[in-house]
C-alpha cells in the first residue's frame, strides 16, 4: 500500500483528524486550540477564558521547493504530558520544574507527493512554545527560507514596550505606547546607532512585552535559537497583529534548512500577574539539556575592570599609540605612545590589588591587546589577532601577579564585527587564553558584519556565537558576549555562554543616558532570555565630576545601583566604577562585596513594567537572602514581605535606601544604612526616591 492509499485510509478510519485539536495547560488556565482552515494551520490560545491569540496562521515560505503554508491534511496527531525537574549549572533558582501538555500535529500536503511537517506545541502553566519541525523524507532533505509567516492576532490594542526591528542592534531605548501608535513613534524610536539596520516597515523586536486593558500582561519572543535566523516582528497596527519577520542573510535569504532540522520555539507566557512573568521558566524548559560532559569550570564571577574610565573618566584609552593606518605585520613596540592607554601593567595590578582586597573574582582589562589605533569606521577585516599585547602590557608578569592574589585576569576579544577574522583565529587565541590562566573572556561585535552583507541577528552569525561557545567549552573558558543576537535561553545549553549584554546597558549612560524607567521594562524584555551583562554599580552618577567637560548624569541614586545586583539577574555581575569611588562610598560597596551572584531560589514580590520592581533571592548553598527594588522617575513606597524566610528564626537585615531628600537628578548619593532584626513575619514599608531604589542583605542574626 503506498503513502497516498494509507493517507486516504486513516483520514476515512479517524474522522477525529479533521477536527480541531484542543489541549489545555496542567492547571487548567489554558487552552489552545490548533485546526486547518482550508489546509492552512492555524492556532488560538486563551487564558482564564480570555483571547489571548485569536486565530492565527501558521506556515513557512520556501523559496526552491513547494512552501509550507496551505494544501495540508492531519494525518496524525500525538499528545503526551511531562511533570519533571531539573537544575541549572547556575540560576536563578536551584531547581527548575517542567510541566506541560504537548501536541504534536503531523500535516501532509498530497499536492506535494504527500510532504509532510510536525507543528509541535507545548502548553505549560505560564504559557504557550511551538515550533516547526522538518523530518527527513524522501523528497525534502534542503531547502531555502523565503520568510516564515506566523502570526500572533491580539485581542485588542495592548500598551506594548518595544524598541524597533532591526537587524544589527538591541541598544535602543524602550518606548512605550499603544500597538496603534507603533507607525507614527518608529521613526523617533529609531535613534542613530552604530552598525544599525533597522526594518522600514513598521515592526517591533522581541522580547516583546505588552498588557492589556483588562490586565493580561503578555510576552512573546523565542526559545533554542539554533541554526536559523532571530524573530523580528511585523506590525499590523489596525489589525493589532504581529507576524514574523526573519532576519536576512547577505543576499535576502531568511534561513536554510536541511532536514531533519527545527525552527527555534515561538513563545507566548502569559499572566494576569506581572509578578508571573518575571518568575517564568518556560524560555529555559524549551531549550536543551546541556551536552557538556564536563561543566565544572562554569562558576560565578563577580568582577572589576578597565572599562568604565575609558568612557568617563577623560584620562584613558584602549589605543595604545597616536598612528593611523597601522596593519597587524606593524611593529608596534615603535608607536608614538599616546600617553593615555589604560591597559598598562601599572594600572592593572592596582585593579588587581583592588579585587584581591575586597574579594572579587576577576578583572576585565580592555585595551591590552594590538589593533586598537583606527579600526572603528573602518570595515576592515584584520583588525585584532587576539594574541599580541601592547609593549606595556605584560601578560607573563600579570598573570603570575594576578595568581599570587587569588584574582583572574577576564580575557577581552573585541572582535570589531569581523567574526570570519575572529573563527580563523579562535584556537590559538583560547589557547593563549588556558597557556596564561585566563578562564573566562568578554567578546564584543561593535561595527557592521564580516562576512559583508551579514547581520548580528542574520543564522550564519546566530551560529557563529554558538560555535565560539562551544569551542570555547573545550578549553574550559565561560563566554561573555556584547552586541550579540538577543539570547533565548541557550545558556540552558551552552552555560559557559554565562552572560550577555544585546541591549542597551550602563555604556550608554556615558552616552546620552538611561530613562529612570530603563531598569523596570529590562527583565520585561531583554531578561525573559537570559543574564544580561548590565555592567551596574555606578556610585559616581554626576559626570561632570570628572572635569571633562561632561554635563552627563547617570540617571539612577547610588542606591538603585545596588538594587541592580538583585533586580538584572547575571551569575556574571560587574563593579563597573572607578575604583577611587568605592572608596569613597565603602558602606555602600559592602553590599556589593556581599552580594550573590548564583542562587537556590527567587521571589518576585512585586512588579509593574515600566514603574517598579522588587525581587528576594537566596544565595546558593547559604542562610542568606538580599532583596533588591527600583522605581522609575517617580518615588513610591515599596511592600516588602519577608515571608520567604525560614519561620521562627531571627534575621539582621541591613538596609541600604535612598535617603529622603534623594532622587536620581538631585542628590543622588544620599542614603542611608540601617540595621533591624526580621522574621518571616515582618513586613516592610520600605521608602524609593524618583529614580531611585534599595538593597537589603539578610544573614541569620549572631546568636548571643
Amino acid at each position: 500500500m503506498n503513502f497516498k492509499r494509507l493517507t486516504l485510509l486513516l483520514l476515512a478510519l479517524c474522522p477525529f483528524l479533521l477536527a480541531a485539536q484542543t489541549i489545555t495547560s496542567p492547571d487548567k488556565n489554558f487552552s489552545m486550540k490548533f485546526e486547518l482552515v482550508n489546509g492552512v494551520p492555524t492556532y488560538q490560545l486563551t487564558y482564564k477564558n480570555k483571547p489571548v491569540i485569536k486565530q492565527s496562521t501558521l506556515g513557512i515560505e520556501a523559496k526552491n521547493v513547494p512552501s509550507f503554508t496551505d494544501g495540508f491534511t492531519v494525518t496524525n496527531t500525538a499528545q503526551v504530558s511531562v511533570n519533571d525537574t531539573w537544575e541549572p549549572v547556575m540560576g536563578e533558582q536551584k531547581t527548575i520544574r517542567n510541566n506541560y501538555n504537548e501536541l504534536a500535529v503531523t500535516l501532509t500536503q498530497a499536492k506535494n507527493n504527500n510532504r509532510y511537517i510536525v507543528i509541535r506545541f507545548r502548553l505549560f502553566n505560564d504559557g504557550l512554545g511551538f515550533r516547526y519541525e522538518f523530518p527527513k523524507q524522501d523528497g525534502l532533505s534542503y531547502f531555502i527560507i523565503k520568510e516564515e509567516h506566523t502570526q500572533f492576532k491580539l485581542a485588542g490594542d495592548h500598551k506594548i514596550f518595544w524598541i524597533p526591528g532591526d537587524y544589527d542592534t538591541n541598544e535602543y531605548a524602550y518606548t512605550t505606547s499603544k500597538i496603534s501608535e507603533i507607525p507614527g513613534l518608529q521613526k523617533k524610536a529609531t535613534i542613530e546607532i552604530n552598525a544599525q539596520r533597522p526594518i522600514e516597515n513598521p515592526s517591533v523586536q522581541t522580547p516583546s512585552m505588552m498588557k492589556s486593558q483588562d490586565g493580561i500582561y503578555i510576552n512573546i519572543h523565542e526559545a533554542g535559537l539554533i541554526n536559523y535566523p532571530a524573530l523580528q516582528l511585523n506590525v499590523d497596527a489596525t489589525g493589532f497583529v504581529f507576524s514574523s519577520h526573519l532576519t536576512p542573510d547577505a543576499v535576502g535569504n531568511k534561513g536554510y534548512i536541511q532536514t531533519p532540522q527545527s525552527s527555534p520555539w515561538r513563545t507566548i507566557v502569559v499572566s494576569d500577574k506581572a509578578t508571573d512573568i518575571l518568575a517564568s521558566k518556560l524560555i529555559l524548559n524549551l531549550n536543551e539539556p546541556t551536552k557538556y560532559k564536563d561543566v565544572s569550570f562554569i562558576k560565578p564571577v563577580k568582577y572589576i575592570g578597565v572599562w568604565w574610565e575609558y568612557f568617563v573618566a577623560g584620562r584613558s584609552t584602549w589605543a595604545y599609540g597616536k598612528e593611523n593606518n597601522v596593519k597587524l605585520t606593524d611593529d608596534f613596540s615603535k608607536l608614538t605612545p599616546n600617553g593615555k592607554h589604560g591597559a598598562t601593567n601599572e594600572r592593572v595590578k592596582e585593579y588587581i590589588d583592588f579585587a584581591a582586597k575586597h574579594g572579587f573574582d576577576a578583572v576585565l582589562v580592555e585595551g591590552w591587546n594590538i589593533g586598537w589605533e583606527d579600526w572603528i569606521g573602518n570595515w576592515k577585516e584584520e583588525v585584532f589577532d587576539f594574541v599580541t599585547p601592547y609593549p606595556d602590557f605584560d601578560v607573563e608578569m600579570l598573570h603570575k601577579y594576578a595568581e599570587s592574589k587569588g584574582v583572574k585576569i577576564m580575557m577581552h576579544h573585541e572582535t570589531s564585527a569581523s567574526a570570519t577574522n575572529y573563527e580563523r583565529r579562535l584556537d590559538r587565541a583560547f589557547q593563549f587564553m588556558k597557556d596564561n590562566g585566563y578562564n573566562a573572556v568578554k567578546s564584543g561585535y561593535v561595527g557592521t558584519i564580516i562576512p559583508r552583507g551579514e547581520h548580528h541577528d542574520s543564522q550564519w552569525m546566530v551560529n557563529h556565537y554558538i560555535h565560539v561557545a562551544e569551542r570555547a567549552a573545550d578549553y574550559g573558558i565561560m563566554v561573555n558576549s556584547h552586541e550579540a543576537v538577543r539570547p533565548t535561553g541557550l545558556n540552558r545549553t551552552y552555560p559557559n555562554w554565562i552572560a550577555q549584554e544585546s541591549a542597551r546597558g550602563t555604556e550608554f549612560e556615558a552616552m546620552g543616558g538611561l530613562a529612570p524607567e530603563h531598569g523596570t521594562i529590562l527583565p520585561f524584555t531583554r531578561l525573559m532570555g537570559g543574564p544580561m551583562d548590565y555592567t551596574p554599580g555606578i556610585f559616581q552618577t554626576d559626570l561632570s565630576y570628572y572635569g571633562t567637560g561632561s554635563n552627563q548624569r547617570v540617571n539612577t541614586t547610588l542606591a538603585k545601583q545596588l538594587a541592580y545586583y538583585v533586580t538584572m539577574y547575571s551569575p556574571l555581575q560587574m563593579a563597573a566604577d572607578l575604583p577611587d569611588n568605592y572608596n569613597r562610598f565603602l558602606d555602600a560597596f559592602q553590599f556589593i562585596k556581599d552580594v550573590a551572584v548564583d542562587w537556590d531560589d527567587t521571589y518576585v514580590l512585586e512588579a509593574e513594567p515600566g514603574d517598579y520592581i522588587t525581587i528576594a533571592r537566596k544565595a546558593k548553598g547559604k542562610e542568606e537572602w538580599f532583596v533588591g527594588s527600583i522605581t522609575d522617575e517617580n518615588k513610591r513606597t515599596a511592600k516588602v514581605n519577608l515571608d520567604f524566610l525560614p519561620k521562627g528564626k531571627k534575621y539582621t537585615a541591613t538596609i541600604y535606601a535612598d535617603a529622603k531628600d534623594a532622587s536620581f537628578d538631585k542628590n543622588p548619593q544620599h542614603y542611608e544604612i540601617k540595621t533591624i532584626t526580621v522574621t518571616s513575619k515582618t513586613k516592610l514599608d520600605q521608602f524609593i526616591a524618583p529614580g531611585g531604589g534599595f538593597a537589603i542583605s539578610i544573614k541569620e542574626a549572631a546568636k548571643k
